[in-house]
């Protein structure tokens, strides 16, 4: 990858950076594969490991351990060590997970793979769009780091394609397949390409400037700023950088309690906030368990890991519509508009789960002629996520947190996003077999409409603020 040195060969330069956040993005596309590709293998899984709701639910929701892990040590690690290289051990362990998972005789050995990959996941959650947000410039920053949500939703709709191909090539996602191993184990090992991709990639693309400085060396810092940005811009930008790291200790947890009032920085709580009303709408159990959700209504597995695809096509195309307008409207007119949008959607879908009728002999819900309002309920709660909560979250948490504080800022919000996302994963079989499915839906619109006020309340606006005018 080669980089322009002239100082106005802007073009060149800004091509460079897109190249480079494309790069880091294989991350969050691995994050989204790993997360979508246990959707159409719960079957499989069930089958192989004889495992009831409960431990179903611990297969599906083990990785999420894992990158509640990752998550909340990534930002220490990747201040002590750089941006770059946590990026690389995330992707050495993405291919160990997708192999073991495959591989796995047992439910344990299964789960052990799975916290692997989780590991790898929560660790590119938080430095991928972390490490965009550190070389890019603050007018484009909104989009480049969008581009993080749009290539998890592509590893989704991977993995969904992938996840629907094997199974109909092979007949059901339990029989054997190719060399006499199951299709579900397959769908673990189609991984492998991305995995393999994006660790070679990632020795080419330089380290972020801003660890270079931290760590001090300057003139490596000043060498990829000058890549990137032209010579003098360098020149200023690394003046800036280290004006505000001199003003800096250490990076350490106890930054996120306020000096003065000793009690945690407002800023810590919103960042928590945040992440967390990301998962209390429910989004993740649409991704984890479509399949058996659209089952449980009714549909083949087949049709089902067919919705699953136009769900993951209508993210992608509400991730294209953010990233040309969130550096122009801003992040939290975004949040409002996607908060508001899947309160209705998800009331709408409520409704629909409440009227369906229950057939015993299938122990499914009879949707009837309210499937077609089930199905555009959903699909349309799934494009105001990705218009707004899939990547302006990430967007805000990769750029909110002021410098000292941007670490473990990240590490607190990330380990909160996981925990949060765990929670819900391991809670929708139960709630499912114990309220249904109006009764889970039901508590995921009022979390949306709770996060309304949120955002309004407690939300500041950061577009077009460098990193260095972000406050705590």
């Amino acid at each position: 990858m080669s980089y322009s040195t002239g100082a106005t060969d802007s073009r060149q330069n800004t091509f460079s950076i897109i190249l480079i956040s494309c790069v880091a993005t294989i991350g969050g596309f691995l994050f989204g594969y790993d997360s979508g590709v246990i959707n159409g293998t719960v079957d499989g899984l069930r089958a192989a490991f004889d495992s009831n709701e409960m431990g179903t639910g611990f297969n599906v929701a083990s990785m999420l351990l894992g990158c509640a892990i990752g998550a909340f040590f990534a930002g220490k690690l990747a201040d002590q060590y750089g941006r770059k290289s946590l990026l690389i051990v995330a992707a050495v362990f993405f291919i160990a997970s997708a192999w073991g998972s495959g591989i796995a005789s047992s439910s344990m050995e299964f789960i052990v793979y799975r916290i692997l990959g989780g590991l790898a996941v929560g660790a590119a959650s938080v430095m991928a769009p972390a490490y965009i947000s550190e070389i890019a410039p603050a007018h484009i920053r909104g989009r480049l780091t969008t581009i993080q949500q749009i290539a998890i939703i592509s590893g989704l709709f991977c993995a969904f394609v992938s996840n629907y191909l094997i199974a109909n090539t092979a007949g059901a996602s339990t029989v054997e397949w190719l060399l006499g191993y199951e299709a579900w184990r397959w769908m673990f090992w189609v991984e492998l390409i991305p995995a393999v991709v994006f660790l070679v990639l990632l020795l080419f693309i330089p380290e972020s400037p801003r660890y270079l400085a931290l760590v001090k060396q300057d003139d490596k810092a000043a060498s990829v700023l000058s890549k990137l940005f032209g010579a003098q811009s360098a020149n200023e930008m690394l003046t800036d950088i280290k004006a505000s790291i001199s003003q800096q200790t250490q990076p350490k947890l106890s930054d996120l309690i306020d000096d003065k009032t000793q009690k945690v920085r407002n800023i810590v709580w919103v960042g928590i906030g945040l992440a967390v009303f990301q998962q209390l709408v429910g989004i993740n159990v649409v991704f984890y368990y479509g399949a058996v959700l659209w089952q449980a209504v009714g549909f083949s597995e087949a049709d089902s890991l067919m919705i699953n695809i136009i769900s993951g096509a209508v993210s992608i195309a509400a991730c294209i519509i953010t990233i040309f307008l969130i550096d122009k409207i801003g992040r939290k007119p975004f949040l409002v508009i996607g908060s508001i949008g899947m309160s209705v959607t998800l009331a709408m879908m409520v409704f629909a789960f409440a009227s369906a009728d229950f057939n015993a002999q299938t122990n499914q819900l009879d949707l009837g002629e309210l499937g077609t309002l089930a199905l555009i309920s959903a699909n349309a709660y799934v494009f105001f996520f990705n218009l707004s909560w899939g990547p302006v979250m990430w967007v805000m948490l990769g750029e909110m947190f002021p410098n000292q504080i941007r670490g473990s800022g990240l590490a607190v919000a990330g380990l909160s996003q996981w925990g949060a996302n765990f929670l819900i994963t391991m809670s929708f079989p139960v709630m499912l077999a114990s309220i249904g499915l109006a009764g889970a839906y039901g508590f995921y619109a009022i979390s949306a409409l709770v996060s309304v006020a949120f955002v309004l309340k407690y939300v500041n606006e950061t577009k077009g603020l460098t990193l260095e005018q972000m406050k705590g």
